[in-house]
């Protein structure tokens, strides 16, 4: 069965519901699929002490802030998915769940978006899946040799679970702290942190809130064309969220350089040395979940798909939404998504005009 739409929209997290919420703004008739079966997005799979960098009021989608979590500052991943339900409720969006989308192609004058529970043909497509799904594994000499357990940040949930475990912790990014502090407080582990260079903690007075304002800031300075300010990735890497600051400042977080390869029973060093564990985090980032755009051929020899805005542009019917700073600047968080999604509404709308 085929159906038709103004605007598909690939991914019902909260860039997905952004979306959504300004094309029902600007009147567009549009459809969100999403592949999961109830709301919440990516937050649904988050570890279980994972926070918010900022309170709740600054991590609000377009329209609705975020009510506080009574007696934390900073919410936690239970607490989004909540009020991402509720968001999705309260505007009546059209999700459809449980809807897994397969490949975007070109159709004439429309795109045609495939998924396991039919067709839909549109006008246009805002693909909006995030980089969750897309979990990355460097390759390391030994990988296969390592008899140990393996898993991603994806796959981690508590600390509970490796209970008489020697842990290695591998990124020194902020998933990297918060599972490696996780660990680190838990007396049933032996936890080692490692890190390609020494970790570099913001300062512990900033949170989301300056971080969303350095982005900010930084897109109108190139916009203006004076000098690049550097955004946050000058400020630091990691975002001293309490947990974090409590293993830092107890002297949990020392880490260690990267190692070199994996051995059958751990990891070794360049100079000889070697450490054995028995399991492995690795907390080593995402790469665009865009797989089912691959039949439009939109994608350069790095695999970016080159933009104006959110807009492709060797496919100009197609908007990307979400995936970090090409996108928008901080467009892959609650708060940050909420611009960039307006922005391509205002658009889309401005051409099917």
């Amino acid at each position: 069965m085929t159906e038709r739409t103004d605007v598909v929209v690939v991914g019902g997290g909260q860039a997905g519901l952004a979306a959504g919420y300004h094309l029902r703004r600007r009147k567009l008739d549009c459809v969100v699929l999403d592949a999961c079966s109830t709301p919440g997005g990516a937050w649904q799979q988050a570890w279980d002490s994972l926070r918010l960098f900022s309170p709740a009021a600054y991590s609000s989608l377009p329209g609705r802030l975020m009510p506080p979590r009574p007696g934390a500052t900073y919410p936690d991943a239970e607490h989004v998915v909540e009020y991402l339900a509720d968001y999705e409720k309260r505007y009546a969006l059209p999700v459809r769940r449980g809807t897994r989308v397969h490949a975007v192609r070109r159709d004439g004058p429309r795109l045609r978006t495939e998924t396991d529970t039919g067709t839909w043909q549109s006008r246009a497509v805002i693909s909006a899946t995030g980089t969750w799904w897309r979990p990355f594994l460097p390759a390391v000499p030994g990988a296969s040799a390592f008899r140990g357990r393996q898993v991603h940040t994806v796959d981690y949930r508590r600390p509970e679970e490796f209970d008489g475990h020697r842990v290695l912790v591998v990124g020194g990014g902020n998933s990297g702290a918060q599972i490696a502090a996780d660990l680190a407080v838990h007396e049933g582990v032996t936890l080692t942190w490692v890190t390609r260079s020494a970790p570099r903690y913001l300062p512990d007075d900033i949170d989301g809130r300056v971080l969303f304002d350095v982005a900010t800031a930084r897109r109108r300075a190139l916009e203006t064309g004076e000098a690049d300010t550097g955004g946050v990735a000058s400020l630091g890497d990691i975002v001293a969220v309490p947990p974090v600051r409590e293993a830092r400042d107890r002297g949990l977080l020392g880490a260690r350089p990267m190692f070199d390869r994996l051995t059958e029973d751990g990891v070794a060093w360049q100079d000889g040395t070697c450490l054995a564990v028995d399991a492995i985090v690795w907390c080593t980032g995402f790469r665009p979940a865009l797989a089912h755009l691959a039949p439009l051929g939109v994608r350069g020899p790095r695999g970016r798909i080159a933009t104006d805005g959110t807009r492709s542009l060797a496919e100009p019917r197609l908007h990307l939404l979400g995936y970090g700073d090409w996108t928008g600047p901080a467009s892959a968080t609650l708060i940050g998504v909420g611009r960039p999604a307006r922005e391509t509404a205002a658009e889309i709308a401005a051409r099917l005009r």
